[in-house]
């Protein structure tokens, strides 16, 4: 109450012009400036950052000037403090698939940061699914029910249990803080994986693996044939030679009887 109160008196201050008076009262209020601030913990969705507060040693001066210069020595004094605070970057997270085999185990968590930013029982969560279809159009969602609210777990998963679902996080005043999508493919038992991209590179792969085998198997292919040619060569002319000599041996022993 009271640091609503201070915030409440530092904006009129600013707002209002000041007396010397009201000046003089103003140097013994306590003004915080942050000095250092951590990411935020979620790119998308609720979530939380560390910051570091300290105390401005010239509180008039910094009203008068209208803020702290962090970069100015002795304005900031080394009474500080760290705090939790919530963050916000952007409510709408992007969709992400996965391809399982049906039996498979699979779990959805649709807090995550945001039970830590907003404590176990000051959040709502709706589930939505999309049948047979990965997709992010609002009209193709039906409701779903989720006995776990936070997360969705499919154990084990059936190739009905196939598309896309969604979750959309509400905090205790009805704002939207998160909505994540989750595209599931479901595979029979047995089926390989569709994945067109990893097939096609899988297949480029083999083809640069086949090319040099196969010529690596052409070369002796090549010897192969020419010693059988080499072969075949040696044979044909010793049987040319057996059957010159033959006929030669035969023509010799007529000329002799004919004598």
């Amino acid at each position: 109450m009271q640091r609503a109160m201070l915030g409440l008196r530092l904006l009129l201050v600013f707002l209002l012009p000041l007396t010397s008076v009201q000046l003089e009262e103003v140097e013994e209020v306590s003004v915080e400036v942050i000095v250092d601030s951590t990411p935020c913990s979620a790119t998308c969705g609720l979530g939380t950052k560390t910051q570091t507060l300290c105390l401005l040693k010239d509180g008039r001066t910094a009203l008068e000037e209208g803020g702290a210069r962090q970069g100015d020595g002795g304005e900031v004094s080394q009474r500080c403090r760290v705090r939790k605070v919530k963050c916000l970057e952007s409510w709408r997270c992007s969709l992400t698939t996965s391809t399982v085999t049906s039996g498979q185990r699979v779990e959805m968590d649709c807090l995550e940061e945001v039970m830590e930013a907003m404590g176990r029982f000051s959040w709502r969560v709706s589930w939505r699914f999309a049948r047979g279809v990965v997709t992010s159009v609002d009209s193709l969602f039906a409701r779903r029910d989720a006995p776990l609210l936070d997360r969705v777990v499919l154990d084990p998963v059936r190739e009905e249990d196939a598309g896309t679902y969604r979750c959309d996080v509400q905090d205790s005043a009805f704002r939207r803080v998160k909505r994540v999508y989750w595209g599931i493919r479901v595979l029979p038992i047995g089926v390989l994986n569709l994945d067109y991209e990893r097939s096609l590179s899988q297949w480029d792969s083999d083809q640069n693996r086949t090319v040099p085998d196969q010529q690596a198997q052409a070369v002796p292919l090549h010897y192969t044939v020419l010693i059988s040619l080499g072969l075949a060569a040696v044979s044909a002319g010793t049987i040319l030679s057996c059957l010159y000599w033959t006929l030669k041996r035969r023509h010799s022993a007529g000329s002799t009887k004919e004598r």
